[in-house]
């Protein structure tokens, strides 16, 4: 399992990776093995503004459907629309083809609750 240390993480297993103020988020490695294979993804559309913790979709795979969540607030400026012909990408890819959404307007207060690797390895063990 993957845990990249450049990326920071939440405890609902989601990775986060903060640039120029736009953050890529997506779910971990260990998120995708839990989920098993995914078949689909509801996407929130570009352009609309969540607050963290907000559901911003689902994620439908062989075993379950869960919710997405954002968890920085925010608003949607790209979706990654490969996931709609694609969405195995998250098994194959969780950290890179695997983005799921990127937000911009990030208030600087909501970042310091993220997890930095370790305390992600830690939670999950």
């Amino acid at each position: 399992m993957t845990i990249p240390d450049t990326l920071k993480y939440t405890k609902e297993h989601e990775w986060i990776q903060i640039e120029n103020g736009e953050a890529t988020i997506g779910i971990t490695d260990y998120a995708q093995g839990e989920l098993g294979d995914i078949i689909f993804i509801e996407f929130p559309e570009a352009g609309e503004k969540f607050n963290a913790g907000d559901s911003i979709g689902t994620i439908e795979a062989v075993k379950t459907v869960a919710d997405l969540f954002t968890p920085l607030t925010g608003e949607i400026s790209e979706i990654n629309l490969k996931l709609e012909d694609e969405p195995e990408a998250i098994n194959k890819d969780p950290y890179e083809s695997g983005w799921i959404i990127k937000l911009k307007n990030i208030p600087e207060e909501g970042i310091p609750q993220l997890l930095t690797a370790s305390e992600y390895k830690s939670f999950i063990s």
